[in-house]
C-alpha cells in the first residue's frame, strides 16, 4: 500500500472575481523509502501538491490519503498529531528559531508533543542526529553563528528529530551554492537509505531530479509524465 496516494486531487485558490486551478486532476502514489522529486516550473503546482500531503492546505475536490486514511476527513487535533508523528518539514528558508542553539532547534518539535521521550534516549537520539549532519562542534550556536548549508542541516536533523516516516522538503537547496547544495542532497540520500525515510521534494534543481528514485514532472498543475528508477540501498557490509 502506498504511503501517500492523491486521486483526483484538485485545488482552487480564488484571486479576486478569478480563480487559480493550482492543482488539475492529480493521481499518484508515493511508495515508503521513495526519494521522489516532484518537479516542474514555477507555477506548475509543486509547493501546493506538498502543503496538501503536509495538511498545510486541503483539496477543492479528490483525496489525499496518508498511510490509508483520508486527510480531509480528519479534525484539526487528529492532523496535528499526524503530523507531529508522519511528517517532518524541510523549507528553502529553514524556518530555524534564532535565539535557540542547534541542540535546542533540532530539539524544539519534542517538546510540542504530548508524548515525552525519555532524557537519556532523547540526548542519545538528538547527539546522533547531530552526528549524522556533522554539526558536533556547533551545538551551542545559533543560527546567525552557521552558514546556509549548516542552517540547512539543522533543519534537516530537526525534520528527523520525531522519527517522521515522511519527510516534506520545499526546495530545499535553492538558497545554497552548489557545491554545499549537492552535499545536502547527499545529506539526505544517505539517511534515505539508512533509515528507509521517505522524501518528496518540491523542486526544480536537476541535481535532486537526477537523484530521485520517483520522478513526477508537473506542467500546469497536471502530471506530465512519472517515472520510477530502481531504488538504492543500504551497503549491509
Amino acid at each position: 500500500m502506498a504511503i501517500v496516494r492523491l486521486s483526483e486531487v484538485r485545488k482552487i485558490y480564488p484571486l479576486g472575481k478569478t480563480e487559480v486551478h493550482a492543482v488539475k486532476g492529480v493521481t499518484f502514489g508515493i511508495e515508503k523509502g521513495d526519494f521522489i522529486s516532484i518537479a516542474g516550473p514555477s507555477g506548475s503546482g509543486k509547493t501546493t501538491i506538498l502543503n496538501l500531503i503536509g495538511c498545510i492546505d486541503t483539496p477543492t475536490a479528490g483525496t489525499v490519503e496518508i498511510d490509508g486514511r483520508a486527510t480531509s476527513g480528519l479534525s484539526d487535533r487528529e492532523i496535528t498529531t499526524l503530523r507531529h508523528k508522519m511528517l517532518g518539514f524541510i523549507f528553502q528558508s529553514f524556518n530555524l528559531v534564532p535565539v535557540l542553539n542547534v541542540f535546542e532547534n533540532i530539539e524544539f518539535p519534542l517538546l510540542l508533543g504530548k508524548e515525552r521521550m525519555p532524557r537519556k534516549e532523547k540526548l542519545e537520539w538528538i547527539g546522533y542526529l547531530i552526528e549524522e549532519v556533522a554539526l558536533t562542534s556547533w551545538t551551542k550556536h545559533r543560527p546567525n553563528e552557521l552558514s546556509g548549508g549548516q542552517r540547512q542541516r539543522v533543519a534537516i536533523a530537526r525534520a528527523l528529530v520525531t522519527k517522521p516516516q515522511i519527510v516534506l522538503a520545499d526546495e530545499p537547496t535553492a538558497n545554497l551554492d552548489s557545491t554545499t547544495g549537492s552535499a545536502i542532497i547527499e545529506l539526505m540520500k544517505k539517511i534515505n537509505r539508512e533509515m528507509e525515510t521517505t522524501f518528496i521534494f518540491s523542486t526544480h534543481d536537476d541535481k535532486i531530479v537526477q537523484i530521485a528514485d520517483h520522478i513526477i514532472r508537473l506542467h500546469d498543475g497536471t502530471v506530465a509524465s512519472e517515472e520510477r528508477r530502481e531504488r538504492e540501498h543500504a551497503s549491509t557490509s
